[in-house]
């Protein structure tokens, strides 16, 4: 590979960065609108993100999953190296902010384990492989938590962040799919992903 994992995230992020607030308003409606590739069993445990810098957002789409009977949890971060932490939260709480100035639920909202992770991202490509922020937070929570129950792990991202090639390691953890204003990719049901415009 050419290029490094932080040029290519550095890359991805101008490109997110450069994108209009009207463009990101319209792209978390549009994956709000389209809601989950799958049928969502009621009760389900849905962790989204409280978006930082220029995610797309989540709030939307996690809205919407509520009204279809999803349960909503946000990550809270304990320490580099280790795994997140879920708490339930609900679109009308009040947040805090956790160590890294990232909103998370208070202390005192219950712990749960997802079924679902809406997961952040810098980049990522068409196999499944994201690039993160470099601290690893969420390569340690899906392996950690896989242990123990089966998490299907979607990346939400604009279509601006789709590289050719992420150069994953050993460590690095696959999504299950990927979300875009534009695509639905699923990595799940061949060795090469496909996708389905819409």
């Amino acid at each position: 590979m050419t290029n490094t994992k932080s040029e290519l995230r550095a890359k991805a992020l101008a490109a997110r960065d450069a994108l209009s607030e009207k463009k990101r308003i319209a792209a978390a409606a549009k994956l709000a609108e389209r809601g989950l590739p799958f049928k969502l069993l009621p009760g389900s445990i849905v962790s989204g993100y409280s978006p930082i810098r220029s995610e797309i957002d989540p709030m939307p789409l996690l809205k919407k999953l509520t009204e279809e009977g999803a349960r909503l949890a946000l990550p809270c971060v304990t320490a580099r190296g280790q795994s997140l932490v879920f708490r339930l939260f609900h679109p009308n709480d009040r947040l805090m902010l956790g160590p890294l100035g990232i909103p998370e639920p208070s202390p005192a909202a219950a712990e749960v384990i997802p079924d679902i992770m809406l997961t952040p991202l810098a980049a990522f490509d068409r196999l499944g492989h994201r690039i993160g922020y470099g601290a690893g937070h969420y390569d340690h929570t899906f392996a950690h938590l896989r242990k123990t129950k089966q998490i299907v792990g979607i990346g939400l991202a604009f279509a601006a962040q789709e590289i050719k090639a992420v150069p994953a390691l050993a460590h690095d953890v696959a999504l299950d799919y990927v979300l875009t204003e534009s695509d639905v990719f699923d990595f799940r049901s061949s060795e090469v992903a496909h996708s389905v415009r819409g």
